[in-house]
């Protein structure tokens, strides 16, 4: 259904046409409008309905674009980024001070990584070919002048990209002799190549990884193989994923133990459906109705939970799927921390399902949470939001500078107590002012936004107290991601074990990623070796497991 156009109808001119059709002296103009708003009723439902209109959309189609005002100059004659309207906050400088020198602008701005033509030693895994030349060798004269011999250079490369199914059969014809005069029959053997199973390593590998990491349901994966001639049912395929969980649950194990003693620890959950608990909930409602009660007491929601830890150099990534909500699964983590370690940093939101056994870590909300309040505000209220965003862009300026500077924990936390600090301190400082003098309607958006950032201030601002204390919990979000994909593919589990397994594949997966490891090549490795990895899990992970491949 098309949008329809706009009607432009103020107060006076809709009293004025209502008097009209009460009186029954509509005028053609009148049936016109009328007809127009009729029009615009019905698309509005069309587009609620189907989903396809967010709220600031919405917003724009019934109050109409809001027109973006121009930045004044500066004395330079180059625009603007002040707020503007008496909110501003004094910076660094202000406040007595000195920030940090400005970098030099770049002469032009380069490309972002991943745009362009790939060069051939991205290709880490292609096949080798070496090409000879047809007619020349090393050592031979020269054919142009006849002087000198040719000697060996560096190879050039090319690069040539085939394509093939997820999976693929090889049909292995086995020729049968049978004598004329005893009737014995002998039968060809499979090639030593071939193995004895009729799914590889390799085959198993893949399907875990079209399913955990990129998210495709299996019934769409037995469709795409009876598109390209091998078919696999839905059912086989996750037979031969369950396999390959199976291989790497000490992996899995090992890995929540070395993340227990991380120092760092970030956390979040997104929703998410298991069948069989569904199941139970309708079970629950249902008992509870026939007993009389008005809601039942068992938990009903689920979610999946992400957990990435930050251990030295490492970050190891961690999933759940089921009952449990991520404080909960951060509490059962930090069971097998050691005795005598220090306290985690753990950096979340502010919601009550991230809280854990709060006195056994160190708690950092997630600036990026109060700031994003203030930028959905920002049509709305420009320059009490803009006073605050400009604020926090200068803690994130410092804090990319620590690190553009490679600053160790100790000495981040002294860059910020000198730079960000004055800067957090004058935040405060209006965000009371605004508070206090009722400069704002403490139940309005804005104002909820100002208390927010109040109440949970030693939390947002933790990185003036404790080395290494992140800003923001963007780490967790973007990690949810792989779990958000495989819901709005698949939606759903069919059960708890099938849950445990996701969780334990996609850990595994997304570690790898962290650690810059072929996921494809380890997945193969752990099933090619299952007796060693279960014998000693910790020389098979993700960074070490190269060195276990070498014979002794």
């Amino acid at each position: 259904m098309k949008q329809p156009e706009d009607v432009q109808l103020s107060r006076e001119d809709g009293e004025a046409l209502l008097a009209r059709l009460e009186a029954n002296t509509l005028t053609a103009e009148d049936r016109r409008v009328l007809g127009k708003v009729l029009t615009s009723y019905f698309w509005l439902l069309f587009a609620l309905r189907e989903a396809k209109l967010s709220l600031k959309r919405l917003k724009a189609v019934v109050f109409g674009e809001k027109p973006k005002k121009p930045k004044p100059p500066s004395s330079d004659g180059t625009p603007s980024g002040g707020s503007g309207g008496g909110s501003e906050l004094p910076t660094s400088t202000a406040q007595g001070v000195p920030s940090p020198a400005p970098a030099a602008p770049p002469a032009k701005k380069p490309p972002p990584p991943g745009h362009g033509r790939q060069g051939a030693d991205v290709y880490r895994t292609a096949q080798t070919v070496e090409c000879r030349h047809e007619e020349l060798a090393v050592g031979e004269q020269c054919p142009a002048c006849g002087r000198g011999t040719l000697y060996r250079l560096p190879p050039g490369v090319e690069i040539r990209l085939d394509g093939n199914a997820l999976l693929s059969a090889v049909r292995y014809e086995l020729e049968k002799l049978r004598c004329s005069a005893c009737g014995q029959i002998f039968t060809a053997s499979v090639p030593a190549a071939a193995g004895t199973e009729k799914y590889t390593a390799r085959a198993r590998a893949v399907l875990a990884l079209a399913r955990y990491y990129l998210g495709l349901p299996w019934h769409r994966l037995e469709g795409f193989q009876a598109l390209v001639g091998v078919p696999v049912p839905d059912a086989t395929q996750w037979d031969q994923g369950e396999i390959v969980g199976d291989c790497t649950h000490p992996i899995f194990k090992w890995l929540e133990k070395e993340a227990a003693q991380g120092e760092v620890i970030f956390q979040d959950d997104t929703p998410g459906r298991v069948l069989a608990l569904i199941e139970e909930n309708q079970q629950a409602r249902a008992r509870a109705q026939a007993q009389g009660k008005a809601k039942i007491t068992e938990r009903t929601g689920m979610q999946t939970t992400a957990l990435i830890v930050q251990v030295g150099a490492r970050r190891i990534c961690l999933y759940y799927t089921g009952r449990r909500h991520a404080g909960e699964n951060l509490e059962q983590l930090l069971t097998k921390r050691e005795p005598g370690r220090g306290k985690p940093l753990v950096m979340s939101d502010a919601l009550s399902h991230n809280h854990a056994e709060e006195a056994t870590l160190i708690r950092c909300h997630c600036l990026a949470h109060g700031r994003r309040q203030f930028t959905a505000l920002a049509d709305d209220f420009p320059s009490e939001c803009a006073a605050v965003v400009d604020a926090l862009k200068l803690v994130y300026d410092h804090d990319k500078q620590a690190h553009a500077q490679q600053l160790s924990a100790q000495e981040r936390l002294v860059y910020h107590q000198t730079y960000s600090e004055p800067v957090f301190m004058a935040l405060k400082t209006w965000l009371e002012q605004q508070t206090v003098q009722r400069l704002v309607e403490p139940n309005s958006s804005l104002g909820k936004a100002l208390a927010y950032m109040l109440e949970h201030w030693e939390t947002l601002t933790r990185v003036l107290k404790e080395p290494g204390a992140p800003l923001d919990n963007n780490i967790a979000e973007r990690a949810l991601k792989l779990a958000i994909r495989q819901r709005k593919n698949s939606l759903f589990y069919a059960t708890e074990h099938s849950a445990y397994i996701a969780s334990i594949l996609t850990s595994v997966i997304a570690t790898c990623v962290q650690a810059g490891v072929n996921a494809l090549d380890y997945l193969v490795a752990i099933q090619e070796h299952r007796q060693e990895v279960f014998a000693n899990p910790s020389a098979w992970l993700p960074w070490n497991y190269q060195a276990a491949l070498v014979p002794s």
